[in-house]
């Protein structure tokens, strides 16, 4: 992850975009899966800090409010992402400025016979595992279209973070000292639940979806402040899944003074139930940082839970099943 996302960042530096795309008031992310995460974690990190919404849409049609003031995104690792081509071919009927982020396949095909500009990469992997060529080439766009601040400096110090991260947790460092190992012996058998808050909330979303799609295991995430005022209240029924659910909190020192609170008396409504739980914390000082690092964490976790299971983390079957399902329901 370290070396792809300082080449996703570099290719993002050096790619032209039109003039006119800085005259927008809205960003719409189109994708799925894997390559809609990217969108997620962009729009969580400058929340606090872009001069326009940014929206993403993980469905067959694109909002209404589209327009020509609005810029798409549409982002699918394979170009042939069933909902994200429909949304795509809904974008070509207005005059919304568009991109696409691709490596190939039917989106890639189309976009370049309309003259719609492509950020293409060639690497071959699951899209999960393609997170840096869906997340920091939008952020650089944002940033080079006036959008956001320069980044360059906080894209270097995270580079750094994930080389240290990933010797310390990488799989030849064992067990004792390995904290990503450490946290999937503790989930193993269990049924995570990932909470995360401020730039950590699709961070949450993200081992969510690695412990489902790497370890073919149930999962959830919740978000606070919202998980206060629902989630909290389930912890008490049924009585015996209180001991087969572990808790996961995310954690950065970005996140305010008052989300930090909840996070201490959240913990001890769990520990009034009995449930357990456990914290992870951010790395490095800039919060692109502190969320990196946290995904790449989640990562090997999910690998880590894989192993665990005795199952190989790269297939999955059931999404191949669905799609061929539906293919023959054209």
């Amino acid at each position: 992850m370290p070396e792809l996302c300082r080449q996703a960042w570099q290719m993002a530096m050096n790619f032209n975009l039109p003039p006119d795309y800085s005259r927008v008031n809205k960003v719409v992310i189109s994708g799925m899966g894997g390559s809609a995460i990217g969108g997620d974690l962009v729009s969580s990190l400058v929340a606090a800090e872009a001069r326009l919404p940014i929206l993403i849409c993980r469905d067959y049609a694109l909002p209404a409010f589209v327009d020509a003031e609005t810029l798409v995104i549409v982002s699918s690792y394979s170009g042939m992402t069933e909902e994200t081509l429909s949304s795509f071919e809904q974008a070509l009927e207005t005059e919304a400025k568009k991109l696409v982020i691709t490596t190939d396949g039917k989106l890639k095909t189309v976009a370049e016979r309309r003259n719609i500009p492509v950020f293409s990469f060639d690497y071959k992997a699951q899209p999960r595992a393609a997170l840096p060529f869906s997340f920091l080439p939008i952020l650089g766009f944002l940033q080079k279209l006036g959008f956001l601040s320069d980044k360059s400096a906080d894209v270097t110090e995270a580079v750094k973070v994930l080389q240290e991260l990933s010797r310390k947790i990488d799989e030849g460092v064992p067990l004792p000292h390995n904290p990503a190992k450490q946290v999937a012996q503790r989930l193993y058998g269990y049924l995570p639940v990932i909470y995360g808050a401020g730039i950590l909330s699709e961070v949450a979303r993200r081992w969510k979806t690695q412990f489902n799609e790497n370890s073919k295991a149930w999962a959830f995430h919740e978000v606070f402040p919202e998980l206060n005022h629902n989630a909290v209240v389930g912890y008490q029924f049924p009585p015996e899944l209180a001991g087969k659910v572990a808790v996961v909190l995310l954690r950065s020192a970005h996140l305010p003074e008052r989300i930090q609170l909840r996070y201490q008396i959240t913990c001890k409504l769990l520990d009034q139930y009995k449930v357990d739980y456990q914290f992870v914390d951010g790395e490095g000082s800039s919060a692109l940082s502190q969320m990196m690092s946290l995904v790449l964490f989640g990562d090997y976790v999910s690998y880590y839970l894989a192993m665990l299971h005795k199952i190989d983390p790269t297939p999955v079957k059931a999404l191949d099943y669905l799609k061929e399902q539906l293919s023959k329901g054209e």
